[in-house]
């Protein structure tokens, strides 16, 4: 059987109640995470210019632009809410290859649901499942896709085409056709992504060709089915590897719940248990910055291009773990406040940029997972101390548990950003808390609604 085939069969087939408990949680919590991340990007001008350009276009109103009102139809509802999710590099994140694989199914999952008038469980199963057709795809593709130079949106457009079409409630023959049409779809540079608002226009393709995908698979629209394992087909050009396991222990265990990662700080997703180590040392040596002498970084997964310093904007500073540690030294915490002007500025953290470097001989890794590892932070201090932790996964991760603190605390400082009256976000927490009972969805986006956007 195709791999598709075989992905269809597995996702038609399994219910809402064959899902775990915490795969659900898992789920909620992405989707907080979203909302929260695509009100910090409502206004950054990659926002802004494909919200304009969606809204030009117009179409039939089936699904709810996010903190506007406005209703466009689900593919392009689903496209502008991931680029607004997406642009503020505070999203969600998986563990094994940094693609932000609940980003797109929680916007293609939302606009679908309210389009097709499903419930919130149908929501979240589609999520679940959406992820795990993701996350098992690029799996086999790490590192080869880096490698080569791809973008995550070549893996997470599959959790776009099997999420809208669960919800679309394909045949396991028209879900074989939505997989395979989505491995044809899309293309995306990772150097685009790594210095650019291009990182954003990749997620709005990624939501955007994987809701074609299905709705074309839905009106019987067929594809190669052996694409992804092909000679010249998909896992063949980007570098993918193990690709017997893409199939194999469906149901053991769920992507969602092992290997996703709520972002508790902004930037990209490698950095985060980097600085959660250096301030960590920082702490337990009580670290005066004007003290420091060097501050050395030990992890073999950096590239050249994460070595930036003195950002002057927020896709640089997303980039740069000179300044991620930096300012984790200087501030004993890395916040969404760093990404902001003044922060970079910051007299003391820009002197300690200028004292971090890299260890030449960094531990090896043990795996081909290159971002499953975090790193180790060393603090030198001009009387000959030096304090030193090694942090391998972040707060807010799978292999460390995620906390409905952590979620809550973000999605109140975040939404908050967009004017959204607090009663309103009061409201959708607790919705988004009890997603499973939701039975409208127009009941939730209709309270992501900021009353200046509607007049």
């Amino acid at each position: 059987m195709a791999i598709a085939a075989e992905l269809a069969r597995f996702v038609t087939s399994t219910a809402a109640g064959d899902l775990p408990a915490l795969a659900f949680e898992r789920a909620k919590m992405s989707l907080a995470s979203t909302v929260a991340s695509a009100a910090m990007g409502f206004n950054i001008p990659s926002t802004q210019a494909i919200r304009s350009i969606e809204k030009e276009n117009g179409g039939s109103g089936q699904a709810t632009i996010w903190f506007d009102g406005g209703k466009l139809p689900v593919a392009s509802a689903a496209r502008l809410n991931a680029v607004g999710s997406d642009a503020a590099a505070s999203d969600d994140s998986d563990l094994r290859s940094i693609a932000h694989i609940g980003t797109i199914v929680s916007a293609t999952s939302i606009a679908m649901a309210e389009e097709r008038s499903r419930t919130g469980r149908d929501v979240l199963c589609a999520m679940v499942l959406g992820y795990e057709v993701a996350g098992r795809i690029d799996e086999a593709l790490t590192p080869g896709r880096m490698q080569r130079g791809f973008h995550g949106s070549v893996s997470t457009v599959f959790g776009a085409a099997v999420a809208t079409g669960k919800l679309l409630e394909l045949s396991a023959s028209q879900m074989t056709h939505a997989i395979a049409l989505a491995a044809t779809s899309i293309g995306g540079l990772a150097i685009a992504a790594d210095t650019s608002c291009a990182r954003e226009y990749h997620a709005g393709l990624s939501a955007m060709l994987g809701t074609h995908a299905a709705l074309a698979a839905s009106r019987g629209y067929t594809s190669e089915v052996n694409s992804l394992e092909a000679p010249r087909g998909f896992f063949q050009a980007l570098g993918g590897q193990a690709v017997e396991e893409v199939t194999a222990g469906w149901g053991d265990s769920w992507d969602i719940v092992t290997d996703m990662a709520i972002k508790l700080m902004p930037g990209g997703h490698p950095f985060h248990a980097i600085a959660e180590a250096a301030l960590n040392a920082a702490i337990s040596g009580n670290v005066d910055p004007g003290d420091v002498e060097q501050i050395i970084i030990s992890a073999a997964q950096l590239r050249d291009w994460s070595r930036k310093s003195h950002p002057g904007n927020l896709i640089d500073a997303a980039h740069s773990v000179v300044y991620f540690v930096a300012a984790a030294v200087a501030d004993r915490r890395f916040d969404w406040e760093h990404v902001t002007q003044a922060k970079m500025r910051d007299p003391v953290i820009a002197a300690l940029q200028d004292k971090v470097v890299f260890d030449p001989n960094p531990a090896p890794l043990p795996d081909r997972f290159t971002h499953h590892h975090g790193g180790t932070v060393t603090i030198k201090i001009r009387s000959g101390a030096s304090f030193t932790n090694t942090c391998k996964a972040p707060r807010g991760s799978g292999p460390r548990g995620i906390e409905w603190g952590d979620v809550d605390g973000k999605y109140r400082r975040l939404v908050a950003l967009s004017s959204l009256e607090t009663s309103k976000i009061d409201a959708s927490l607790e919705m988004i808390h009890g997603f499973e009972k939701l039975g409208a969805m127009v009941e939730f986006t209709d309270l992501l609604q900021v009353a200046w956007a509607s007049a």
